[in-house]
Parts: C-alpha cells; sequence; structure tokens
C-alpha cells in the first residue's frame, strides 16, 4: 500500500477522483504525462484496491474506492498523536527562539 501512495502521480490521480468518476482520457488530460502511463498507475491503483473501473461502452470509468484509503488511515491513526506531540514541541520552540531574538527593523539606542 505503501509503495503505491508514494508515487505522487498516483496520488494526484486519487485526489481527481475525489471529486467523481473519470475516464483514463479525463484523467490523462490533466498530466503531462501520456495515456499509456495514465492506465498503468490506474492498473497498480487498482491492484491496491483503491479504485475500481467500470466499462461504459468503449471506454471505462475509474472510481474512488474509499474502503482502502480507510485501510491506511487505520494503519497511520496510532501515529497521529506521535506527530502531533512532536509538531507541537517545534512549535514552542520556535516560538521560544522568535520571542529570543531582537526584531531587526527594531531601532536600538545606546
Amino acid at each position: 500500500m505503501f509503495s503505491v501512495l508514494a508515487n505522487p502521480i498516483r496520488r494526484e490521480i486519487l485526489d481527481v477522483l475525489r471529486s467523481g468518476p473519470q475516464t483514463v482520457n479525463e484523467l490523462a488530460a490533466r498530466f503531462e504525462i501520456g495515456r499509456p502511463a495514465v492506465s498503468e498507475h490506474l492498473q497498480v491503483l487498482r491492484a491496491a484496491g483503491l479504485v475500481r473501473d467500470e466499462p461504459r461502452g468503449r471506454s471505462r470509468i475509474y472510481r474512488l474506492e474509499a474502503a482502502g484509503l480507510a485501510e491506511a488511515a487505520d494503519w497511520f491513526h496510532p501515529f497521529e498523536r506521535y506527530w502531533r506531540g512532536r509538531l507541537r514541541g517545534l512549535r514552542e520552540t520556535l516560538d521560544e527562539l522568535h520571542a529570543a531574538t531582537p526584531d531587526p527593523d527594531e531601532e536600538t539606542h545606546d
């Protein structure tokens, strides 16, 4: 799952599919890569259970399959508290540094 989501084009495809179903041609029009490359990314996403396709005439319509993403979110959830704490600590440190650093725009009088 993580190697599938590591690819930025695949993440972008998933993001586009959040707004609704799309054909390969509609998706390919959004990227600077060709239709065959988009089709390959869709096949990887389909194999991972993140999208599903339905034949419609001579086209295939791709839809987001949110259940696959829920599985990844469930795995990440325990780490959320850890990262929030780490980011809170970073914010506090940056606030302290900012408070201790003189403003270069302020005039100092000797």
